[in-house]
């Protein structure tokens, strides 16, 4: 079940490169079940609340992901992902990461200096801090997609397209690259709902069996919710639909 936290991760980090408030909205929330082959592993949400930082109301996002039922017996997973980031810009100003992935854990918090293009991580764990470099429009982990959800050039992306940014993880900068594949109808729980198509590119090796190994559909509206993701995986395959939303900031539009 380690790979549900890999799974989490992939949900986690899709985003583009400019920003405009659109496609959300303070009390967001939606929940997405996970299953790795036949197996419910567990569950990921992701909820819109509204926080002050530096006297300035942001937007406040906290992603939580976990195992359920007879997988947490055998690898239990408690994940809790925070970003505190600007409504207009995007542009993060905290973010918080406290896991607990089959015994494996972290506990930090980072401080975004954005008009120093720095930030300062602390690791509660190891009992350390330290100041790092980055990048002009870096995003956290949760942050980041967000950013994706509000690209003002979403819609008018051609099939094959990628486009790079960076993302901030692991005390490192990423190059995080997506490709847009086109669009698709798919059935869900709800209805046949119509979806863009994007690839994230991965690594491949010990998890994934090519770059390409996983596949994202989000609604086609104004609200670009995740309906549903796929992972092929070295061994197996990890698969997570649309569970629950609410709060949504336009209408859920079903086709049938």
């Amino acid at each position: 079940m380690k790979k549900l936290a890999l799974f989490i991760f992939i949900l986690s980090t899709l985003s583009f490169d400019t920003f405009k408030e659109d496609a959300f909205d303070v009390g967001e929330y939606f929940k997405l079940r996970i299953h790795y082959g036949i197996v419910n592993a567990g569950y990921a949400t992701l909820e819109v609340k509204e926080a002050v930082v530096n006297n300035k109301r942001v937007f406040h996002a906290v992603g939580k992901g976990y195992t359920t039922g007879m997988s947490k017996f055998f690898f239990k997973v408690e994940d809790l992902y925070e970003s505190y980031f600007d409504k207009e810009t995007g542009g993060p100003y905290r973010y918080i990461r406290k896991i607990n992935e089959g015994g494996y854990t972290k506990n930090q918090e980072g401080f975004f200096n954005q008009s120093q293009n720095r930030v300062l991580v602390k690791d509660y764990k190891r009992k350390t801090e330290k100041t790092i470099v980055v990048t002009e429009e870096v995003q956290d982990i949760i942050s980041s997609f967000y950013y994706l959800r509000n690209h003002p050039n979403i819609d008018k992306l051609k099939s094959g397209e990628s486009i790079a940014i960076d993302m901030f993880f692991d005390d490192e900068i990423t190059k995080f690259k997506l490709k847009y594949i086109g669009r698709q109808d798919i059935t869900t729980k709800f209805g046949t709902v119509a979806t863009m198509v994007f690839k994230p590119m991965v690594q491949t090796g010990r998890v994934f069996k090519e770059k390409e190994s996983v596949t994202l559909w989000i609604t086609d509206d104004n609200n670009k919710v995740p309906v549903r993701i796929k992972a092929e995986l070295a061994v197996g395959s990890l698969k997570a639909d649309l569970d629950e939303y609410k709060g949504l900031k336009y209408p859920f539009k079903v086709k049938k």
